[in-house]
């Protein structure tokens, strides 16, 4: 078993057309609250599990559910973004593949000690949150119970379900706390770069392959 990384950094994807209403937000919202809101821009989910994850509630906050949270997974190159990349999901109606899909990265102890200090509940699963037999803890001292060997594969076939293991914060998540934007190509670099001419904040943002099938 991977030990637990010492800075570990959580990422959550996004079409680059959603990127100017997050800049005038000022936030990444929960599903929950989306859903009484005009958030312009590509869904690149699956509707079906969105909607499962409105009515799964998690152990360690019972009167949370997942949907309440912005989710967030352990490392880029996910299993969602695989089935962006090939495009032939029944359940996925997003099919221009993963291209205009960019990563915001943030540091996890970094959120976590936002989320305290604005009453902003919390948590992390060991497998995919839109399931309906994952486990979830809200210590970080529990971070060793992740599969980080399976988080931090690259051939993931064997680790399918270590490799969704998510981190998950209530209601929002502020765009202050990117710290890192990590996209496919140049001209995607170009459109993230003039969305961000309007941001208060500016994190910086690198074409990083390593990151996309």
């Amino acid at each position: 078993m991977a030990q637990v990384p010492a800075e570990p950094k959580i990422y959550h994807i996004v079409h680059v057309d959603r990127l100017p209403s997050i800049i005038a937000s000022g936030c990444l919202w929960s599903d929950a609250e989306v859903g009484g809101r005009s958030a312009p821009g590509t869904t690149i989910g699956m509707s079906g599990i969105k909607t499962r994850r409105l009515s799964l509630s998690l152990a360690s906050h019972s009167d949370l559910y997942v949907g309440d949270c912005v989710p967030f997974y352990f490392c880029p190159r996910s299993v969602m973004l695989y089935l962006i990349h090939q495009a032939n999901n029944p359940d996925l109606a997003y099919s221009a593949g993963q291209g205009p899909i960019i990563h915001l990265e943030a540091d996890l102890r970094e959120t976590v000690a936002w989320a305290d200090s604005h009453r902003r509940r919390w948590a992390f699963t060991l497998s995919n949150a839109g399931s309906r037999y994952f486990e979830d803890r809200s210590d970080l001292a529990n971070l060793h119970e992740i599969n980080w060997r399976a988080v931090q594969a690259r051939d993931w076939r064997t680790h399918k379900e270590g490799k969704q293991a998510e981190f998950l914060i209530e209601r929002e998540f502020p765009l202050q706390l990117v710290g890192r934007i990590g996209v496919h190509s140049q001209n995607v670099l170009s459109q993230v770069r003039k969305a961000l001419s309007a941001a208060p904040v500016k994190p910086p943002v690198e074409i990083i392959p390593d990151w996309y099938y």
